[in-house]
């Protein structure tokens, strides 16, 4: 349950921080929230009650805290005049207010004992996280050594044929959970990391004591699209709260990184792949803060790239190379797509004639001239349903039904035959009417 157990800050220096780095957080949160006792200080600060006591002192000896009373054996403090001048002077330069960061030397060593390529991964776990779908025992299988790499994989082939649900179901594979931070600190600036979007916290039980600076999430997924642009892959500034959010690549750390439709996304792919060639080389990135330095951060997360475009025309063997592992998911055989249909049927409750997989099958490669794609039975499902809502009836599943979702759905065959055929190309005559 990720790697190792760190022991819980006891006092400043067991931290990683700076004695000033916590001092500020804490006037900061004190100032915000008014009247705190110093167990609630260390509540919000998600530090022990040593370490806050150190900070109480200091507070209190420089005249930014006043005491106010007891509450169950702990100080009630609030700022003075004195600690309102600090804490707007410190706000003016960074708004963070949250828990207490951790160091970068911290997070390495953190990320280290967690990594992707220490998990054990069985055929068992496999069989879980795809049981949902429809493959090829010898494409699970090779799924299953890609992942023990632990490095990265690049699914390929046709639109439609379930690379995206693939992707999507990798991140089941793993069944331990990692600690994550909140937030990070390097050269005095803070790095808010923790995204409750993708660091989900797991059931597993914590420790009775641990360094409540870390959550225990499950393994992360990060996933980005066509939306994706150079600036989501580098330190993003909050220009009003002075502080940076952590790019995707990091927040994906010890867990996996989906990357679907390469080739269409906003950045160039160039820009991308040439990006991404010193991460998967090294497992480490390199990242910039807004003063200039340029600081190395573990690059530990199995990268799964998608497209339905194909790869040498995309990219160059150079970056290929640094994918070992290549899986192209091709359309479905005839058998395959049946049982997909079969399963969609049931998983809705529509009943069927028991010829009508095989009917639907013929009609789409024979009529339709179409391929079988895996994303079908899906599709054709929906636009069944869609018509019999709009016309308030019961969905039902027969020949006619399929035969107008088809015609719905696809391109007539006739279109699709003329789109193979060279355009041709009319020339009239200068004295021909138009």
């Amino acid at each position: 349950m990720g790697g190792i157990n760190f022991p819980v800050p006891r006092e400043i220096s067991e931290t990683g921080l700076r004695k000033g780095v916590i001092e500020d957080l804490a006037i900061k949160i004190l100032y915000l929230h008014g009247e705190l006792s110093i167990v609630e200080l260390g509540d919000l600060a998600c530090l022990s009650a040593g370490v806050m006591d150190e900070i109480f002192q200091f507070l209190r000896k420089e005249q930014l805290c006043e005491v106010r009373g007891m509450s169950g054996g702990s100080h009630r403090v609030t700022v003075t005049t004195r600690g309102r001048e600090r804490a707007s002077e410190l706000l003016s330069l960074n708004q963070y207010a949250g828990p207490a960061p951790v160091s970068l030397t911290d997070y390495i060593a953190r990320v280290a004992t967690q990594s992707v390529a220490h998990t054990m991964v069985r055929p068992a776990d496999l069989d879980r996280a795809f049981r949902q779908l429809v493959l090829q025992p010898e494409i699970i299988d090779r799924l299953g050594a890609a992942v023990a790499s632990g490095s990265s994989i690049f699914l390929h082939g046709p639109t439609g044929t379930g690379k995206t649900t693939i992707a999507s179901c990798i991140p089941s594979i793993y069944n331990d959970s990692v600690w994550i931070p909140y937030a990070l600190e390097v050269d005095s600036q803070i790095i808010a990391l923790h995204d409750p979007g993708v660091h989900i916290q797991s059931s597993d039980p914590s420790p009775d004591e641990f360094d409540r600076r870390w959550i225990l999430c499950q393994r992360p997924c990060v996933i980005a699209g066509g939306e994706l642009s150079a600036e989501m892959l580098e330190l993003q500034f909050n220009a009003v709260g002075r502080f940076f959010m952590a790019p995707l690549q990091m927040k994906a750390n010890n867990g996996v990184l989906i990357l679907d439709d390469v080739g269409r996304q906003r950045m160039p792919t160039e820009q991308l792949l040439n990006r991404w060639m010193t991460p998967l080389d090294r497992r480490v990135d390199y990242l910039s803060l807004q003063s200039g330095r340029k600081f190395a951060m573990p690059f530990d997360l199995f990268v799964v790239f998608s497209t339905n475009l194909n790869p040498l025309e995309i990219t160059d063997a150079a970056f290929l190379r640094r994918i070992p592992n290549k899986i192209e998911i091709a359309h479905a055989s005839r058998r395959q797509f049946m049982q997909i249909f079969e399963e969609e049927c049931l998983r809705r409750g529509m009943t069927y004639e028991p010829d009508i997989p095989e009917f639907v099958a013929q009609y789409i490669t024979q009529e339709m001239n179409q391929p079988l794609c895996q994303c079908y039975p899906r599709d054709l499902l929906n636009q069944i349903f869609w018509t019999a809502n709009y016309q308030g009836e019961m969905a039902t599943l027969n020949r006619g039904t399929l035969k107008s979702a088809c015609r719905n759905y696809f391109l007539s065959a006739k279109i699709t035959e003329d789109s193979s055929q060279p355009p041709t190309l009319e020339i009239r005559s200068s004295n021909s009417k138009f």
